[in-house]
């Protein structure tokens, strides 16, 4: 199954909480002091808000997929495209650990394409954020990414 991923920065998690709750019509599957998320199947949604970050809104899109071989075909096609991203494997991120394929659309929307392999303790820390944690990545003039953005 293939879900759409969106993350949201918020600046009240619990007013947010209670927001998405009542439009998804369920509680969130995942609940941190910083961090929820909702596994919604109709429709087909990964849902997560998260505290702590500057700039508030839309922080990144994505596509959640079941297996590496996703990610990759998903990495092909947009290579194929001349779309050119970052790879991240075993990233923990969002309280999960996963790999996955970055890009960013021509309006400058972040896109995580990922697998989860299995759930994480922390928020974030891999090397492709310099170990301070979750961020979406950044598309640079000079056509290199990066993490400035970083909370």
């Amino acid at each position: 199954m293939k879900r759409l991923h969106i993350h949201i920065s918020v600046e009240d998690l619990g007013k947010s909480i209670q927001f998405y709750t009542a439009l998804f019509g369920k509680e969130p599957t995942k609940r941190k002091e910083d961090y929820a998320q909702w596994l919604v199947d109709d429709p087909a949604v990964n849902m997560a808000i998260s505290s702590g970050r500057a700039k508030k809104g839309l922080n990144h899109l994505g596509l959640q997929v079941d297996s590496d071989e996703a990610v990759q075909e998903i990495e092909a096609r947009l290579q194929a495209a001349g779309v050119l991203g970052e790879k991240q494997q075993e990233a923990v991120c969002c309280y999960a650990k996963s790999n996955k394929y970055w890009v960013q659309d021509p309006q400058a929307v972040i896109w995580e394409n990922y697998h989860t392999m299995e759930q994480a303790e922390t928020f974030g820390g891999d090397s492709f954020t310099g170990g301070i944690g979750c961020c979406e990545p950044t598309f640079s003039t000079n056509g290199q990414w990066s993490t400035e953005r970083c909370c």
